[in-house]
This record gives C-alpha cells, sequence and structure tokens, in this order.
C-alpha cells in the first residue's frame, strides 16, 4: 500500500451497507487481465468516490459514490463477482 491507496478492506462498511453482508473475501474477476481476487485485494483510491482497481493491471474494476440519498455504483472492468450464499444453521 502507499499514501495514495489502500486495500479494499478499507471499503468493508460500505460494501456492508451494499449487500447486506461482509464482501472482502467475495471473488471477482477482473475483466482486463482476468485475475480471480476477493474484493478486500483490490487498491482503493479516494477522489470524490472511491475507485476499486485490480490489483495485477490496474485496470478499474468498480467506481463507488456515497451521496446523502445513497450510494451509486459503477462497474468497470468487473467480469463478475461471486457471493457465497453462506450457510445457515437449521431452526
Amino acid at each position: 500500500m502507499t499514501d495514495l491507496h489502500v486495500d479494499g478492506n478499507a471499503l468493508g462498511g460500505l460494501l456492508i451497507e451494499l449487500f447486506g453482508r461482509d464482501m472482502t473475501d467475495q471473488l471477482g474477476c477482473c475483466g482486463g487481465c482476468g485475475n480471480v481476487s476477493p474484493l478486500g485485494a483490490v487498491r482503493v483510491f479516494r477522489g470524490a468516490g472511491y475507485v476499486m482497481r485490480c490489483p495485477f493491471c490496474e485496470k478499474v474494476a468498480l467506481a463507488l459514490v456515497a451521496t446523502p440519498e445513497g450510494v451509486r455504483v459503477a462497474f468497470g472492468s468487473l467480469r463478475w463477482l461471486e457471493v457465497d450464499r453462506g450457510t445457515t444453521s437449521p431452526s
């Protein structure tokens, strides 16, 4: 990490707000280079919003902007995002 970026774990709270669960360990595939990695491993750059870049080829995977009304998500080179259903214990 550098002063310019942090890893995707820094957006854990915002991702929970969007998806209703921890997403930092969920896998995504970069459409630029085909790398598959957890969202927590992407590089996050902050400006007016958050830009999540592939840790290998630096293509923009997602861009997120939080507003008072909600969060706007722009899908860049993210080819797919796999979300585990998880396991639930029987009642």
